[in-house]
């Protein structure tokens, strides 16, 4: 069994001697583990950075063996964000959030290609928070667990917007929310895509993603905890605002 793809590198951990596991994800062959031999030698390692873009032939004597990699460097995103702590740190977020969420070995092509995107973008923008906000809506929705933002679920309106329901994940305008508004989740407008001048909601906005992401996601992997690189890069993108 073979096959050959590139694919971005989410995870590395070292096995045995000399050897590496890594976690890929790809467009056709959705996200994907193998061997990498050799992969703590000096040629190799710095190749096997987080965010990186490869070149993989993946080959193993039965499909559903782990099999093993042999790659080549295509990009390395790492460098390009490491004198931006909070681009490195939605970096190693996404990667983190990727490689916890997603399913062995389903594809996800929608998902790969918005995820190259994002990579690509981080700290290239003083925006580009909000757009991987957009991002984990994109994960939610690829998931299963998507938001509609569209109206507000107990008038119709579209106007006026102004929270989500935790348990639905619809929109509720400020008229619809009543007496109910303090047990509702903020929809503040970055959520829509808006960039505001100072990304005052930013924080809100991640609050109600983080809502779902738990309650949703997480929960349906056994409650497994979301990983501690998004925390981190919550964190620290408050702190910007």
């Amino acid at each position: 069994m073979d096959w050959r793809d590139q694919g971005t590198l989410l995870s590395v951990r070292k096995h045995g001697e000399t050897s590496a596991i890594i976690e890929v994800f790809t467009a056709t062959h959705g996200r994907h583990a193998g061997v990498v031999r050799g992969g703590t030698s000096r040629k190799i390692a710095p190749i096997l950075q987080p965010g990186a873009q490869l070149d993989l032939a993946w080959r193993a004597r039965l499909e559903d063996h782990i099999g093993s990699f042999t790659v080549e460097p295509v990009k390395s995103r790492a460098a390009a964000v490491m004198d931006d702590r909070a681009a490195l740190a939605g970096l190693n977020a996404m990667t983190a959030l990727l490689a916890f969420a997603l399913p062995e070995r389903e594809a996800h092509p929608r998902l790969y290609a918005r995820s190259l995107a994002m990579f690509d973008l981080l700290g290239q923008s003083p925006a580009w928070p909000v757009a991987y906000l957009q991002w984990e809506l994109a994960l939610l929705e690829e998931l299963g667990f998507g938001l509609d933002l569209s109206a507000c679920a107990v008038t119709g309106g579209r106007d006026d917007l102004a929270f989500v329901s935790p348990r639905s994940g619809r929109a509720v305008s400020a008229e619809g929310a009543g007496e109910w508004a303090d047990r509702l989740l903020p929809l503040p407008p970055e959520l829509l895509g808006v960039v505001t001048p100072d990304l005052a909601g930013l924080p809100d906005a991640l609050r109600t993603t983080g809502h779902f992401l738990r309650h949703g996601l997480a929960h349906s992997l056994g409650d497994k905890p979301l990983p501690e690189a998004r925390a981190r890069l919550v964190d620290r993108l408050a702190r910007r605002v």
